[in-house]
């Protein structure tokens, strides 16, 4: 019987382009981070970076809570409270004590290292080894973004390449973590997201209150400011991010990371920046090792099925075998022969 093979390449199609569109939506959680620094100096008042966090988290977690009407149950409690000190609580004050301590550059290219902290953890937590095609481009990311961002006049501090290093790696065991957990049955995307939030929110109070204290004079720019980095650098970036996260592989999430510090120097060029030569080159390394994070390697790829060699005739004592009672059968496994 001749079977019809015209139809076959329309599933492949359709889940390639349902990964792309996955990778995409995930994608805009990132980019939408690359542009806290530019809103930041530009919007916010100084001095108060963990307000600024603050208002990035607590408020997006108590909306997403209302909305989705969802709390946790039974042991997503402490969870929850767990990703939330990771992704939230932790990150966020790590990550402006080192833009405080460190030239910009240099804190997005400790940033741009989370890929290959994610491949490290991801190997140790979910046993999943990193392939050398990821791990290659991770490493040419980081130089590229490094080539991007980093200036003659970038100064190492230790307590801020410290924290640098720290803010990265608690994000990299949360995308672990949250990949190894997953979602509890029923609950969206937007749900986990408002649980770390909110948890991660409420570690920032005291310590906000501590330290900083509320700003005296917050004006109109700010107020849109700290709306920005709520809404869409919050609630909407880690609904996406955590639904790219349960979607996709790590080693194809992790790297989209990459693009906070491409958006931000792209928002650099719009706000009267230039890139030179030697920036561009990096730019451009940086976006390719994005791009391939997402491929197929090719030794998996590459890989060509082997087609067995032609069976000879059957001799009368192979066909008198054949015809025999199969071991198979009394374990009560069905053996179909002579259908391919």
């Amino acid at each position: 019987m001749h079977t019809s093979t015209e139809g076959s390449p329309g599933p492949a199609r359709t889940s390639s382009a349902h990964r792309a569109a996955t990778v995409a939506l995930t994608a805009l959680a990132p980019a939408s981070w690359g542009t806290t620094y530019a809103v930041t100096t530009q919007l916010l008042p100084p001095g108060h970076p963990l307000f600024a966090s603050l208002m990035r988290a607590l408020p997006a977690g108590l909306v997403a809570l209302a909305l989705t009407r969802v709390l946790p149950r039974g042991d997503w409690w402490w969870k929850a409270a767990v990703l939330g000190a990771l992704n939230i609580g932790a990150f966020f004050p790590l990550l402006f004590l080192a833009a405080e301590r460190l030239p910009g550059g240099v804190a997005a290219t400790l940033g741009a290292a989370q890929p290959l902290l994610v491949a490290a953890v991801a190997a140790a937590v979910l046993h999943d080894r990193p392939t050398p095609w990821r791990l290659a481009w991770g490493v040419i990311g980081v130089a590229g973004v490094g080539l991007v961002v980093l200036g003659p006049g970038a100064r190492l501090d230790v307590p801020g390449v410290l924290a640098g290093l720290g803010g990265t790696a608690t994000m990299a065991v949360g995308v672990v973590l949250t990949k190894r957990w997953g979602r509890p049955a029923g609950v969206g995307p937007m749900t986990l997201a408002g649980w770390q939030l909110t948890a991660g929110g409420l570690l920032l109070v005291p310590l906000t209150l501590t330290v900083e204290g509320v700003p005296r004079g917050i004006d109109a720019g700010a107020a849109g400011g700290y709306l920005w980095l709520g809404g869409m650098g919050g609630l909407i970036a880690y609904t996406l991010w955590f639904r790219g996260i349960g979607k996709l592989p790590v080693g194809a999430s992790a790297p989209l990371v990459l693009l906070s510090p491409l958006v931000a120097a792209v928002v650099g060029v719009a706000l009267g920046e230039s890139l030179n030569l030697v920036q561009s080159l990096g730019f451009a390394l940086a976006l390719a090792a994005l791009l391939a994070a997402q491929l197929t390697p090719p030794a998996r790829s590459g890989r060509r099925t082997r087609v067995p060699p032609p069976r000879a005739a059957p001799s009368r004592a192979d066909d008198t075998r054949a015809h025999a009672p199969r071991e198979d059968a009394a374990r009560g496994e069905t053996v179909r022969e002579g259908h391919l």
